[in-house]
């Protein structure tokens, strides 16, 4: 059974994505990328490699799951354009936990030092915000038409 051909990849409109940016917008995106995957890379990898079987269950996930966004981190440094989404996966998480999380903890005057590194942590996302390309998100993701959920009736 073959493909509708308009499900067939398009290398002329994949690579056009990365068109729509300019190359210092690309260069942004790639140090952002590097600086994120080195800096887990530095801090999770050695609690990976260097475990024991004493973790506690959500210390073991959240050390394995950083572990592989900075993998992906990684893969970003070479495809900026087409890891985006995990950027927008970081960001969005961090700042609901940051808005949900610490702010009504340090408006309340309860944020304790544990909380408080992981906020510290959380806001370099300020980084992401900065360098994420947002009005081609606008137009990637907002204004442009999504992929057809029914086959072509052609």
């Amino acid at each position: 059974m073959s493909l509708p051909a308009t499900s067939k990849p398009n290398p002329k409109t994949e690579s056009r994505a990365a068109e729509d940016l300019s190359l210092l917008r690309l260069y942004l995106l790639r140090a952002g990328y590097l600086f994120m995957a080195l800096g887990l890379a530095v801090t999770r990898w050695p609690l990976l490699i260097g475990h024991d079987a004493s973790w506690a269950l959500m210390d073991g996930v959240v050390v394995c799951m950083l572990v592989a966004q900075s993998l992906l981190f990684f893969l970003g440094v070479r495809y900026p354009v087409k890891l985006i989404p995990v950027l927008l996966f970081e960001m969005t998480w961090k700042v609901i936990w940051l808005s949900t999380v610490a702010l009504p903890l340090w408006l309340a005057g309860e944020l304790n030092n544990a909380t408080a590194s992981v906020a510290i942590n959380c806001s370099l996302v300020v980084i992401v915000l900065l360098i994420l390309p947002w009005p081609y998100l606008v137009r990637q993701y907002v204004t442009r038409r999504g992929d057809r959920w029914l086959p072509d009736s052609r």
